[in-house]
């Protein structure tokens, strides 16, 4: 792959089969967040808290996490300073906020104002599980956040309450609402079917999805569960995730280019009962996010930071970089800079999954749980 800089052509490695890549990033390339690959981060992931009010079978254990003292977690001041070198300086164009559950973070809108002050155009969104977002999602409107996604794993309590070890669903429900109200829209659901569980619901939930012009977006489970479960035939795949689907709707994919999306997004008609064709207009869409399955980490743009401010290349990464603790030292814009350069050049080609089993040399689980990185 040729990088265009406007000065001398850097050729990075895409894949193995083209040569080693350089493992020291090279003097001379521009203020961006390139890897050895070809890639950029152009989408940062940031985590404000590891704490949650939900403990879903996927991601935590039922009881005994052990979460960030305070005075470790990044504070409002230092989450604009962390931010604003990576918007300012090293070309994001979106912000997601993720935990945890960012909401049980007290001063969420605090932050969320302050990254809106500094940054009028850049896109902010969230990704909640919903569990008072109703009461709290006019204030965030009205401190900038652009859009919410809303995590929702089934309709019926019974198997909520399975999921999530908690009898909330009322309260997500409700959360969804006052976010469509609040104008936190497109507003998405992410669900991950568990195999046994919830996955014969995957036609309902979409029904419910598409009656409310909300985009429904199917995640395969990942070995990110904090008790380890996670085994390939519990994991619902894409292609089975397509057939339940395909059981009541027809889909077509999306003609819009991906563009780097986690998502592939396909159209959806109704199936005539009859006939087993596509029955009238499109409904809406829904997306699959097969990162298992059919990964898409050659055209990953993605960048992490930790709720206690440590740089993630890659969701799986087991090299972390502490961004924070050289903040705290007194460090400059440019120290921050470069060792963010430096933790992005090192991201790996692939997670290891594509070609490789759960617990080969090419895929070892990461230490943290999905709730301890930020999705």
């Amino acid at each position: 792959m040729t990088i265009q800089l406007g000065i001398p052509v850097l050729r990075l490695a895409r894949n193995n089969s083209q040569g080693p890549a350089p493992t020291s990033r090279p003097a001379g390339l521009p203020s961006k967040l390139l890897d050895r690959f070809g890639r950029q981060a152009t989408d940062m992931r940031l985590s404000v808290t590891d704490k949650c009010n939900l403990r879903c079978t996927y991601c935590m254990p039922a009881d005994g996490m052990q979460w960030l003292p305070k005075e470790a977690v990044m504070t409002a001041g230092e989450i604009e300073r962390i931010v604003g070198i990576r918007v300012e300086r090293l070309g994001v164009r979106e912000l997601r906020i993720t935990g945890g559950e960012p909401l049980v973070r007290p001063d969420l809108v605090e932050v969320i104002a302050t990254l809106r002050a500094r940054h009028p155009e850049l896109p902010i969104s969230m990704t909640t599980n919903g569990v008072g977002l109703d009461k709290k999602a006019e204030a965030l409107k009205e401190a900038g956040l652009t859009r919410v996604n809303v995590s929702l794993d089934s309709l019926h309590e019974e198997v909520f309450s399975q999921l999530t070890r908690r009898p909330f669903l009322g309260k997500v429900l409700a959360g969804v609402e006052g976010a469509r109200a609040a104008g936190l829209g497109p507003v998405k659901i992410n669900a991950v079917l568990m195999r046994g569980v919830n996955d014969q619901e995957a036609p309902e939930l979409l029904e419910w999805a598409l009656q409310r012009d909300i985009e429904l977006r199917f995640i395969e489970q990942m070995p990110l569960d904090a008790q380890r479960g996670w085994t390939e035939h519990g994991m619902i795949t894409a292609p089975e995730i397509h057939a339940l689907l395909s059981a009541e709707f027809v889909l077509e994919r999306d003609r819009r280019q991906r563009d780097g999306a986690p998502a592939e997004r396909f159209e959806v008609r109704r199936r005539h009962a009859a006939t087993g064709e596509a029955s009238g207009t499109v409904l809406g869409t829904v997306g699959i996010i097969a990162s298992v399955s059919e990964p898409f980490c050659s055209d990953c743009r993605r960048t992490r930071v930790t709720a206690e401010g440590k740089i993630m290349s890659c969701l799986f990464s087991r090299e972390e970089f502490d961004i924070l603790a050289l903040l705290r030292a007194g460090a400059e814009d440019d120290e921050l800079m470069h060792l963010w350069q430096d933790a992005m050049w090192k991201k790996p080609r692939a997670h290891g999954m594509d070609h490789a089993g759960l617990g080969t040399e090419d895929f070892v689980q990461p230490d943290r749980s999905m709730s301890a990185i930020g999705g």
